[in-house]
């Protein structure tokens, strides 16, 4: 059974469009985590981060704009993850605009607020002069108490802003610290259902699923729990290859995702049934290799398998010749939309995980890889030859080895796959990488 976990009070940044939401939240995180862009609509789905101020640990939600674009689909799916946002948060930031003064958008964004009962603090942004700084007296019709001048930017004002904010969390919340037992970020290109995957881990729809290539920009986490293991699930936004990269909004987006590997264990690579194993999906994973994670490819959309004519055995051979560069790599076939496969996909993350943090004995493994340089021995090159001499096991997650050796300038890449080939097959290592460096005698 999946299940969402809250301990800790929920802060939601709301408001209309281009008020300065995201620079708000840049601010109390210090983390450049939500796109700041001039183009209004910019911040689409929610983004959540644990932080703190002082002693205080909470949530804190950045949110996309109300309204965006007035009768647009996409501005309904944003205005929707907005009023989830509300509904979980205990206290509600709503931010306004002292250079443009109250809008109708800004009543009837108040409107909604005063509707949920909940504690909502006014902070009247970009009050970085005296001029604005009298004119924040207006916001007073909004009829949500005495507004706080801020200016996010300057750094103005944002002490007041958090000890009112603070001053009001519920005083029955858990505030103790949470580590997931998994980080797992959950990659792809555009338009392969990360997004659906996210709303079926955690029961709500937890990110804005559209049929628009591109439509989630941000990586935004989740908490579940499965089998009595917490997992931190990253989504993020679809990665295209370094050339079509848009400039701007898109580029700050890429830069985020391979950020959001950066604080992964494991990565669950989304793959389309429609599109098997595409170039763009063996970039990705390049990604995900290159920075060491475990990882776990999905097809997704498998419930259309019949339509396109196509079995599992075609798909895993055209699969698995697309990623020969990480034959260790288990596949599973799921369905984010009918919810097929879900609990087989946590389970091989879970088995990933395990085998991202093992440690092997130490003289069984010097004895496993000197069985196997004595069963193969490397090839000579006139009269040098590579010998091996030992092997320590550096670290775990991932897997790191150290080869000591005559001169690791005489290793050949084909010894060295078949020195990592030799380990897997004793040890196992599905789906992890195996970090390997040699070092010959004198070398640093």
């Amino acid at each position: 059974m999946l299940m969402v976990n809250s301990i800790k009070p929920l802060v939601a940044i709301v408001g209309r469009p281009n008020v300065g939401k995201s620079t708000l939240f840049n601010r109390l995180t210090n983390r450049g985590m939500a796109i700041v862009s001039d183009v209004p609509g910019t911040t689409r789905d929610r983004i959540s981060t644990e932080t703190y101020w002082g002693d205080q640990v909470f949530i804190l939600v950045d949110t996309g704009g109300l309204n965006v674009l007035p009768g647009d689909k996409l501005s309904q799916l944003i205005e929707s993850q907005i009023n989830v946002a509300i509904s979980d948060a205990d206290i509600l930031v709503m931010l306004v605009d002292s250079s443009t003064g109250i809008m109708s958008l800004d009543l009837e964004v108040a409107e909604k607020l005063r509707k949920t009962e909940k504690p909502v603090i006014l902070a009247v942004n970009k009050s970085d002069n005296e001029t604005r700084e009298h004119a924040i007296y207006e916001f007073f019709e909004l009829g949500l108490g005495e507004p706080i001048s801020i200016s996010a930017y300057h750094n103005k004002g944002i002490d007041d802003l958090m000890t009112t904010v603070i001053s009001n969390f519920p005083s029955n919340n858990a505030l103790a610290e949470h580590k997931a037992d998994i980080n797992l970020a959950i990659v792809g290109r555009v338009n392969v259902g990360k997004s659906s995957l996210i709303n079926t881990l955690c029961g709500q729809d937890r990110s804005i699923v559209s049929d628009i290539p591109g439509t989630t920009r941000d990586a935004i986490d989740t908490l579940i729990n499965f089998e009595n293991k917490s997992i931190l699930a990253i989504d993020t936004a679809g990665l295209r290859r370094k050339g079509s990269i848009e400039p701007g909004v898109e580029k700050y987006s890429t830069l985020r995702t391979i950020r959001a590997l950066d604080r992964a264990d494991i990565a669950i690579l989304m793959t389309d049934a429609s599109e098997l194993a595409t170039s763009q999906d063996a970039h990705i994973a390049g990604y995900v290799t290159d920075a060491h994670k475990g990882i776990v490819i999905a097809v997704n959309k498998w419930d259309m398998s019949q339509e396109l004519d196509i079995d599992k055995q075609n798909a895993e051979r055209l699969t698995k010749t697309r990623f020969k560069f990480m034959p260790f790599a288990p596949l599973c076939f799921i369905s984010a939309l009918n919810h097929n496969g879900i609990d087989s996909l946590l389970r091989t993350v879970q088995s990933v995980h395990v085998q991202w943090n093992k440690t092997l004995p130490r003289y069984d493994l010097r004895r496993t890889v000197l069985d196997a340089v004595a069963q193969n021995p490397p090839a000579t090159t006139g009269r040098n030859k590579l010998k091996v001499y030992g092997v320590t096991q550096d670290q775990t997650a991932p897997p790191s080895f150290t080869f000591y050796v005559n001169k690791s300038d005489m290793l050949h890449f084909s010894y060295r796959r078949y020195l990592e080939n030799s380990l897997r097959s004793k040890y196992g290592f599905e789906g992890s990488p195996l970090r390997m460096r040699f070092k010959g005698r004198g070398e640093e």
